[in-house]
């Protein structure tokens, strides 16, 4: 599963490196089916995969966004899509995508606890980084 988020993000994030997302005008909501489209298929996608894109000056102000609802974005509950950062840049800009996947586990057991979420869910994320081409 982290593999398969790890090879959507780099596949997606080449649409913005390439500057196709922006002279497209493409939207957080077309951005994000674009990620899922390389999903497998027991991935929830609509409720439970939040794509972050966010731009910087340089590499060195990099911060990756919050995934959880919680204190300090350690726990909690998944972000809203609403909650999301979508800014694409433009030609030689640095950007970070970043997608945060609730993993529901299957079951609990008493004495071994996978999931940090407060609902028990593993939080898998997947995150890029780069300077988009100079493609104006």
């Amino acid at each position: 599963t982290a593999f398969t988020l790890e090879n959507a993000v780099e596949t997606a994030a080449r649409l913005i490196r390439t500057g196709q997302v922006q002279s497209s005008s493409m939207t957080q909501a077309d951005f994000k089916t674009q990620v899922c489209t390389h999903l497998p298929t027991f991935v929830d996608c609509a409720s439970k995969v939040r794509v972050n894109v966010t731009t910087f000056t340089d590499f060195s102000s990099i911060s990756v966004p919050a995934c959880l609802d919680g204190p300090g974005g350690a726990s909690g509950n998944l972000i809203t899509d609403t909650n999301s950062s979508y800014t694409t840049g433009g030609a030689s800009a640095v950007v970070l995508v970043s997608v945060c996947y609730e993993w529901v586990l299957a079951g609990s057991m008493p004495f071994l606890k996978l999931g940090h979420m407060s609902n028990g869910s593993a939080l898998i994320q997947a995150a890029t980084t780069f300077m988009t081409e100079p493609y104006n």
